[in-house]
């Protein structure tokens, strides 16, 4: 049986960052990338399903390897390429996203009847998981986890991306935590109001309700109470997978069996971290992602309640 503490579920990517007019160069991206290595940072067994195409560096691979990421599911294919994107932040941090090229899509059958995870974190960035897919993965894990960014995006023809409803709302019924920027939620429920959004989340079956909001406080739901995460204020160099190191990192403290607020604070502090450099490596030891996620939590507020 091949069993883990948090196992990803969505396409690794080869990032293409252009920030303030400057040029781009490759980089390792995507949530299996972020999400995995936060939550190996603080201790948690790893591994990730997803697909690249022949052109995904072996230097990648390898590196992913010797920070512990298990690779054993990723499939390799020899005639695609990996998922691509070209991201461009403007002097205000507001980033638009280009599709270069997609993988191949997860199917059901990419998912080993042996697995076992106390939880599948499920983030796709281009259309690569479906209902089937979710359905066969609630079936290995005690916890699923959805961020559905790659659910709610539609792509131009020169790659554009923005973002529409949910086609299949009724895959929530299979979540109990879910993760979102502030505009994702909006997107997938239709509501602008945010409380009225987060409740219609919560209508569909989900249990913990996370919206991430960029320089402002997080938002986290659950229990009838939305509580208000502080960001730390830090040296912002890129903030590309800031939502995935939160949410990473907050799902191998929840697995502890932590509070949810305390899990947001680890989450807050670690995305603190890694926004501080380009790509994925501004992670910092476990000791240091604690004493920042301590400072946080005295900040913490309990708003509205449902």
């Amino acid at each position: 049986m091949r069993s883990f503490d948090l196992v990803t579920v969505g396409h690794f990517s080869i990032d293409f960052i252009r920030m303030k007019n400057s040029g781009s160069k490759p980089t390792l991206g995507g949530p299996p990338t972020f999400v995995s290595l936060a939550a190996k940072n603080l201790g948690a067994k790893v591994s990730v399903i997803s697909k690249v195409g022949y052109d995904f560096p072996k230097e990648y691979y390898e590196w992913l390897i010797r920070e512990g990421i298990d690779l054993s599911m990723l499939k390799i294919v020899k005639n695609a390429l990996t998922t691509s994107y070209m991201l461009i932040y403007d002097h205000n941090g507001e980033r638009r996203l280009i599709l270069k090229a997609r993988a191949p899509p997860i199917n059901p059958d990419d998912i080993p009847e042996s697995l076992s995870a106390s939880v599948i974190h499920v983030s796709p960035i281009a259309h690569e998981v479906s209902c089937g897919v979710m359905k066969r993965l609630r079936r290995h894990a005690d916890i699923l986890s959805l961020d559905p960014q790659g659910f709610l995006r539609r792509f131009g023809e020169d790659g554009r991306t923005c973002l529409g409803r949910f086609d299949e709302p009724e895959i929530l019924s299979k979540v109990d935590i879910f993760k979102a920027s502030e505009r994702e939620v909006e997107a997938a429920t239709g509501e602008s109001e945010m409380l009225r959004a987060i409740r219609r989340v919560h209508a569909l079956g989900v249990s913990i309700v996370i919206v991430t909001r960029g320089e402002r406080s997080t938002l986290l739901s659950l229990d009838g109470k939305i509580y208000q995460i502080p960001i730390f204020k830090s040296r912002v160099v890129d903030t590309t997978g800031a939502g995935d190191v939160f949410i990473g990192a907050f799902l191998a403290e929840y697995l502890k069996g932590d509070d949810p607020v305390w899990c947001s604070c680890v989450g807050s502090a670690s995305a603190s971290y890694v926004i501080e450099e380009v790509g994925p490596r501004g992670f910092k030891s476990r000791s240091d992602v604690y004493k920042r996620a301590s400072q946080i939590y005295e900040g913490v507020s309990a708003g509205k309640g449902l």
